[in-house]
């Protein structure tokens, strides 16, 4: 059973809260076996980080000068002002960014990384399978995106095998039995020292962090935590949580 850590710091002003055990108990109606292609380690422990925001992570493919793209407030500016539209809501690099971040740690070349889901705009949600080498450049990843937009899937060129494809909600239906679901969020109460706070887990949990901008939604979570008091980028929010994992699994 996982505790969460007795020491985490309490800040902003915080009145009358305090730190409880929660109920670890998924249910098992809402959640299906899970999928074979996942990547589990030796002794069980499975990382599937779970990336949104709201209302949903802005990856919209539109007709922008005779050409479809998905837009990009840096290259779309005009256009989007035109359209009345907040640039903020329009960041690709932002996803693009937190991909990479999850991948390219130590964390997933040690196979601890079973799948990653993003939802999207229109409510949709894709998977990236763990194996998937994400492009260096945020034009090519969107080139990727609008593939995966109009698809539904992308799959390797050589060995025709899926990379990323679009899932059917809930989510929790693609997670293990045993998941442990964590909103993050800067506007959480609860602050914690990450790495104490995953210090305690059990290794026979499968973490899953939600990560959102405002407050998060959904009676599927066992806890809701900030990792720092500073309003951070998902990109370091999901530095921390991987260094943090990699420490106590002694991944270097």
């Amino acid at each position: 059973m996982l505790n969460p850590c007795a020491n985490s710091k309490l800040k902003r002003k915080r009145k009358g809260y305090e730190i409880h055990n929660p109920n670890l108990t998924v249910d098992k109606q809402e959640a299906k076996d899970v999928n074979k292609e996942k990547v589990s380690s030796n002794d069980g422990s499975l990382f599937t980080p779970l990336a949104s925001s709201p209302p949903y992570s802005s990856l919209t493919m539109l007709l922008c000068k005779r050409k479809w793209k998905i837009l990009n407030s840096d290259e779309d500016a005009q256009f989007l002002l035109k359209q009345k539209k907040n640039l903020n809501d329009y960041r690709p690099d932002l996803i693009h960014e937190a991909l990479r971040c999850i991948l390219d740690s130590p964390l997933s070349k040690a196979g601890m990384v079973g799948a990653i889901y993003v939802k999207i705009d229109k409510g949709r949600v894709f998977e990236v399978k763990p194996h998937v080498r994400i492009p260096r450049t945020c034009s090519r990843f969107c080139g990727v995106i609008m593939e995966l937009l109009r698809k539904s899937e992308v799959r390797a060129k050589e060995t025709n095998d899926v990379l990323l494809h679009v899932v059917e909600e809930p989510i929790t239906c693609h997670l293990p039995i045993n998941s442990y679901i964590v909103g993050l969020s800067y506007n959480s109460e609860k602050l914690v020292d990450i790495e104490e706070y995953v210090s305690v887990w059990s290794n026979d949990l499968s973490p899953v962090g939600t990560m959102v901008n405002g407050k998060v939604k959904g009676d599927y979570m066992h806890d809701y935590i900030s990792v720092s008091e500073y309003p951070l980028a998902a990109k370091y929010c999901l530095g921390m949580i991987c260094e943090a994992l990699e420490e106590k699994w002694k991944i270097f």
